[in-house]
């Protein structure tokens, strides 16, 4: 039971035969940005990384014009999120907002911390001062949504001394990224917008010192292929690059959107570069794609057992889905 729960499920099973077409991943799928690929390739796996990723640090500092101390960098975000369960300065109750990431809720269990599941953005403001760490999600997964309470929330957070961290995989994929308070525990996952995944390196930054919590870590915990995607990132043209798939993206998640209601479904759209769609027997419906050579994600462990999470694809890739669709829905109605 235990083993159950701990397990990882996030975009779904990578074993079998490599599908078609993965619409399970919110990563960009215009993706990858090559000048963040040639950085990553260039990198030289013969040498260690500075242990404590200095120079690094400092970069990520100037970019978002924070202190260096107030930087940390992981191996990727769920590292991190595993790492400020473990923190003792963050011992107490966490609490989140389902349907969310699963990662919050799996990394609170092995650090035995009580968790605070809220129903709505009201309860959510109601619990967080019985919180001592909040996550919240921005756009939401799966859900895309952008709360409108994280203004009021980060005031709570303060007045508390809360540490309210907003996981932002998919932040920079948003057309028109919002604004974010100062006052709040930041979470970055480059490798998701520039189309990366597999090079596992993110950083967190906090509205204090984070020089305790990087020793925390594992001895270098990212990777010279890691780092090198980090310092790629923040280049002006990998940010060129990424505004303009941006933009493609948006017009994508659209044009699915369109394709599914065309079909008489119900889509839940946001900002975010993916969306939901209400398919019934959502288990059942992803099956029979997979086995089509479509991979989506089952909301199930979401607690949307009727629902699939389908992210922006190229043009030809939705087309095949939304020719295939038709098939499944019709044999599991």
């Amino acid at each position: 039971m235990i083993d159950d729960v701990l397990m990882p499920i996030h975009g779904g099973t990578d074993s079998g035969p490599t599908p078609r077409y993965d619409f399970s991943t919110n990563a960009n799928s215009l993706g990858p940005d090559p000048r963040a690929l040639a950085a990553v390739q260039a990198a030289d796996p013969s040498h260690y990384p500075d242990p404590l990723y200095t120079s690094l640090h400092d970069a990520l500092a100037e970019f978002h014009q924070v202190p260096p101390e107030h930087v940390a960098v992981g191996g990727g975000t769920s590292e991190l999120i595993h790492r400020l369960t473990r923190w003792r300065y963050l011992r107490g109750p966490m609490l989140i907002l389902p349907p969310t990431f699963s990662e919050y809720a799996r990394a609170a269990q092995p650090a035995e911390l009580p968790l605070l599941r809220a129903s709505s953005g009201e309860a959510f403001l109601r619990l967080l001062p019985k919180a001592t760490l909040a996550f919240l999600c921005v756009p939401n997964n799966p859900t895309g949504e952008i709360y409108d309470f994280i203004e009021e929330a980060a005031h709570i957070a303060e007045r508390h001394r809360i540490a309210l961290v907003l996981d932002l995989a998919y932040y920079y994929l948003l057309p028109d990224p919002p604004r974010l308070p100062s006052n709040t525990w930041r979470l970055y996952s480059p490798n998701k917008a520039h189309g990366l995944t597999g090079v596992r390196a993110g950083y967190l930054i906090a509205p204090q010192s984070l020089v305790h919590f990087r020793n925390l870590a594992p001895s270098w915990v990212v990777g010279v292929h890691g780092e090198a995607l980090l310092r790629a990132a923040m280049q002006e043209a990998s940010q060129a690059w990424l505004a303009r798939s941006r933009q493609e993206l948006w017009q994508l998640r659209s044009q699915l959107a369109e394709g599914l209601r065309q079909q008489g479904l119900e889509v839940r759209e946001s900002p975010a570069n993916f969306l939901l769609v209400k398919v019934g027997r959502a288990t059942a419906v992803a099956r029979q794609l997979h086995a089509m050579g479509f991979r989506v994600r089952d909301c199930t462990s979401f607690g949307l057992p009727e629902w699939l999470r389908l992210s922006a694809q190229p043009a030809a890739a939705q087309a095949e889905l939304l020719e295939a669709l038709p098939r499944c829905l019709k044999a599991h109605t």
